[in-house]
């Protein structure tokens, strides 16, 4: 049991005094730079889906 408390002691010591938390202003910035990268993303994806889209149709219909 002791291991299991200073084992839990030291997560805390360490999560309190050694770890680097972000400033509110740096996690904004971070959100709104993932969101702009989805939101890319999803629009290539869907261009890229309606092309082939076209272009299968546009295939099978030729038969």
């Amino acid at each position: 049991m002791n291991k299991v408390t200073e084992y839990i002691k030291a997560s805390f010591d360490e999560m309190k005094n050694k770890v680097t938390w972000p400033t509110y202003a740096e996690l904004q910035s971070s959100s709104i730079l993932v969101l702009v990268a989805s939101l890319i993303f999803a629009l290539f994806i869907g261009a890229i889906d309606f092309v082939f889209d076209k272009g299968m149709t546009y295939f099978y219909q030729s038969f």
